[in-house]
């Protein structure tokens, strides 16, 4: 298993398939993974084997690093699209996200006002006030939404507390627009053999009934990019996400794919 972790509080930047020349900003330690969901899918790896030992930055940590290296590319470049709110495991995990997201509007303001501020977030938090507004005030609202099917949660994205999809619907919803969903399609097993795959009508059909509910400004569908710490997953076909594609823009809605 070749899985990824990011350093802490600030990495790259890297090209984002999805964003462009991205400066990430990682809110959980450098050296395992903090998340609300345990997903088998993870380019981090699974929760239990990435077990941090190191802190949380501190807000002062995270404004500080990002001054510094926004300085940096002020001076030497690259000029960045968008700062990424991503790393080890799930941001809004971070006792002080809302915080830290105030300090990372008046830095991008200050350096480089035309950069766009992204989350890239499994949603769990949204029910939360601080959580929500602060994701109201980013530029990117990036949520996951992998499904509406509980079995299907439960088996592959692996929340580590009490998950009701009903209610992150209802909380995406409240959003009223100011949201981009991201799904994972993907096929395979689970470790336990069981079929994963989530690109048929049984699972497509509810979630894009979901999306008829929710609005979103953009959907973006994807699948998998790197290695997996469960080696029976596999890549959905490009036929197979432009069809589901056609289907989210067939509802009016923006959609892009990555492969």
């Amino acid at each position: 298993m070749s899985t990824v972790i990011y350093p802490s509080p600030i990495f790259g930047p890297i090209h984002s398939r999805r964003l462009g020349v991205s400066l990430g900003i990682n809110l959980l330690p450098a050296d395992g993974k903090v998340c609300s969901f345990d997903c088998i899918y993870c380019e981090c790896g699974l929760n239990a084997e990435r077990h941090p030992n190191q802190k949380m930055p501190t807000r002062e940590e995270v404004c500080a690093a990002l001054e510094a290296r926004l300085q940096q590319m002020q001076a030497e470049g690259p000029r960045p699209d968008v700062f990424t709110f991503a790393g080890n495991g799930e941001p809004t995990l971070h006792p002080h996200f809302a915080e830290i997201i105030n300090d990372t509007i008046r830095l991008r303001n200050q350096y480089f006002p035309e950069a766009r501020i992204s989350v890239l977030s499994n949603a769990t938090q949204i029910l939360k006030p601080n959580v929500f507004a602060a994701l109201c005030r980013v530029d990117n609202n990036i949520l996951k939404l992998d499904t509406v099917d509980t079995d299907f949660i439960h088996a592959v994205d692996r929340p580590t507390g009490h998950y009701f999809v009903e209610a992150i619907v209802e909380g995406l919803i409240r959003f009223r627009g100011h949201v981009i969903i991201q799904t994972m399609f993907l096929c395979g097993t689970d470790a336990d053999g069981r079929d994963i795959t989530n690109t048929s009508d049984h699972f497509v059909k509810p979630w894009l009934e979901a999306l008829s509910l929710i609005g979103p400004q953009q959907v973006m569908i994807y699948t998998i990019d790197r290695e997996t710490p469960v080696s029976t997953l596999c890549k959905a076909q490009p036929e197979t996400l432009d069809a589901i594609a056609q289907r989210v823009r067939d509802l009016g809605l923006s959609c892009s794919v990555a492969y």
